[in-house]
C-alpha cells in the first residue's frame, strides 16, 4: 500500500485508488525468508461474510509485473490470483498475491517495521479509520537484539561488483560476502535473486522510514544512521546463520 515501498522495487503506478476486498481477511502467516523478520502479509477467504480487507489498487505498466513477481517471490512464496475489489468507480478486477501453502506458518507475526510500512500506506491513502486502528493493534514479532556484526578472523578473498558477478551463488551485504550454495530449500528463490549481487541497498530501501534516496555513496562513506546500521547488523547475522562467510566486499 505504501507508494515509497513500491518505488523502491522500481514500480511507479500510473494511478492508485482505495479498494476493499469483501469476504476475505488479512493475515501475516507467510513466513519471511529470514526468521528474524517474522511473518509477512497474506489474504485468505474468510468464513465470515462481513470480513474484508482494505487496500490500494494500483494501475501498473505491463513491465512492472516482473519486478513485483521478483519482490514477492512469485511461484515460491506467493502465487498470483485475480480478485474483484470495490472502488469508488465500482467493481474492478485486480491481481493479488497469496501465500503458497509450504510458506504458511500460523504462528508468525509481523515485525513493527513491516507493520509500519502498511500503516504508512493506509494512512496516506486515507483508508477506513477503524481498519487502520485494527491494523495498528496487530500483535508484532519480538526480535532478539543483536550485537554489531564482526566478520570472522582469517585471510579471506576480496570482491568488488565485477568479481562478485562471476560467482552466481555468492551475495554481498554491508562489506561481507556469503556463499548461498548450502542454504536450505526455502532460499532457492533467493539464490537467483541475490546471487552475484550486493544487496545492501535492497535492504536499506525496505526500512519503514526509507525515502528511497539511499545510494552506494552512503554505504561507501559510511553515511548510515544508527537505525540503518542496526538493521544491516540484523541481516548480517541472519546471512551468517543461513549462508557461509567467504570474503570481504569493497564498494570502490
Amino acid at each position: 500500500m505504501d507508494l515509497r515501498s513500491l518505488r523502491a522495487k522500481g514500480v511507479e503506478p500510473r494511478e492508485s485508488m482505495r479498494a476493499v476486498l469483501r469476504g476475505w481477511r488479512l493475515r501475516f502467516n507467510v513466513h519471511h525468508f529470514f526468521r528474524h523478520e517474522g511473518g509477512v502479509g497474506n489474504i485468505e477467504p474468510s468464513p465470515h461474510p462481513a470480513d474484508h480487507v482494505w487496500g490500494v489498487l494500483h494501475l501498473c505498466e505491463p513491465q512492472h509485473l516482473a519486478l513485483l513477481d521478483a519482490a514477492e517471490a512469485y511461484g515460491h512464496g506467493y502465487d498470483r490470483i485475480t480478485v474483484q475489489v470495490e472502488t469508488e468507480r465500482g467493481l474492478q478486477a485486480a491481481t493479488a498475491y497469496v501465500g503458497i501453502p509450504s510458506f504458511i506458518d500460523e504462528q508468525c507475526r509481523p515485525t513493527q517495521r513491516y507493520l509500519n510500512i502498511l500503516l504508512n500506506g493506509a494512512e496516506a491513502s486515507q483508508l477506513d479509520p477503524d481498519y487502520i486502528a485494527a491494523l495498528r493493534a496487530t500483535p508484532v514479532h519480538v526480535k532478539k537484539p543483536v550485537a554489531p556484526f564482526a566478520p570472522p578472523a582469517g585471510d579471506f578473498p576480496h570482491f568488488d561488483a565485477a568479481s562478485l558477478a562471476h560467482h552466481p551463488l555468492y551475495t554481498a551485504l554491508a562489506g561481507s560476502v556469503f556463499d548461498m550454495s548450502g542454504a536450505r530449500w526455502q532460499h532457492d528463490f533467493l539464490k537467483g535473486f541475490f546471487g552475484g549481487r550486493d544487496m545492501t541497498l535492497f535492504h536499506l530501501k525496505r526500512l519503514d522510514h526509507s525515502d528511497g534516496s539511499e545510494t552506494l555513496d552512503d554505504i561507501r562513506h559510511n553515511r548510515l544512521t544508527p537505525a540503518q546500521r542496526a538493521y544491516l547488523d540484523e541481516y548480517l547475522h541472519a546471512y551468517s546463520d543461513e549462508y557461509e562467510y567467504v570474503g570481504r566486499y569493497h564498494y570502490d
